[in-house]
């Protein structure tokens, strides 16, 4: 018998302040795979809100482990924005950057301390183009307190001002740092 995934709505009520962002109604439908732990789905929802832009979308997720975990198409079809959340293979990232010439490549981590492993991981393999792609990571704390939040309908506030998130759910606030790759 095959699992399937659970649903989440989260309305969200997102701002961007350095990127003159204000969306008070954004409805974001998140699949959760029966595997996925509910502190990466949250990672998914923060990375979805961080990047976030017309036509964004989530990929196949889990199910297919080659394909963008978020991604968004111009009217053409053509793939302008490729996400993968949370655990990445270098090599995997760097044949991103090179199969999607027009894209924004983007790996949004865990941790700092994962982003800090998956770049040592790249210098060791050579994968040299890694460079071309955003590495940001949200701050551990962070998620570990969001994660706690697992209704199927979530009502929240999220607000990026600099590298900083914050985001209110259920009457609580919560901060951290958005962590920034440096070359």
């Amino acid at each position: 018998m095959t699992l399937v995934p659970t649903l989440y709505d989260f309305q969200v009520a997102l701002s961007h302040v350095d990127r003159s962002i204000d969306q008070p109604t954004l409805v974001i439908k998140l699949a959760r795979h029966p595997s996925e732990t509910m502190q990466r789905a949250w990672l998914r929802v923060l990375a979805f809100c961080w990047l976030w832009e017309e036509r964004l979308a989530f990929g196949k997720g889990l199910a297919e482990p080659d394909s963008p975990d978020i991604e968004c198409r111009d009217y053409t079809g053509l793939v302008t924005r490729w996400v993968r959340v949370g655990k990445a293979d270098p090599l995997k990232v760097q044949r991103a950057v090179d199969q999607n010439p027009h894209a924004k490549v983007a790996v949004v981590f865990e941790s700092a301390q994962r982003m800090e492993a998956f770049l040592a991981e790249a210098r060791e393999a050579k994968a040299t183009r890694v460079s071309r792609a955003e590495l940001i990571a949200v701050d551990a704390d962070l998620l570990r307190e969001l994660s706690q939040f697992d209704s199927r309908r979530i009502k929240l506030s999220v607000t990026f001002v600099g590298d900083h998130a914050y985001v209110e759910c259920e009457g609580q606030s919560f901060d951290g740092p958005i962590t920034r790759a440096t070359p």
